[in-house]
């Protein structure tokens, strides 16, 4: 990866303020062809916040993944 170039966190774990409608920083597979990039009162890059108010449509399904893997782990942690 490049100096600069956005980070692909799709696949990260889910942090504690990611929502099936807004993610912490950016979700989008390529951010530099997202058409919201830099989109000040949308964009993770540009909000104060680092959050993201519009992650790709495919967000919500990896978003319910995300929680089950997540969910799934904090199980099987509980059973020692």
């Amino acid at each position: 990866m490049t100096k600069g170039k956005p980070k692909n966190n799709y696949h990260a774990p889910l942090r504690p303020d990611d929502t099936p409608k807004q993610t912490v920083g950016c979700r989008q597979a390529n951010p530099e062809i997202c058409n919201r990039h830099s989109m000040e009162t949308v964009c993770a890059f540009v909000r104060a916040n680092g959050i993201c108010l519009s992650p790709p449509a495919s967000w919500m399904k990896q978003y319910a993944r995300l929680h089950s893997a997540k969910a799934a782990a904090n199980g099987a942690g509980d059973q020692t």
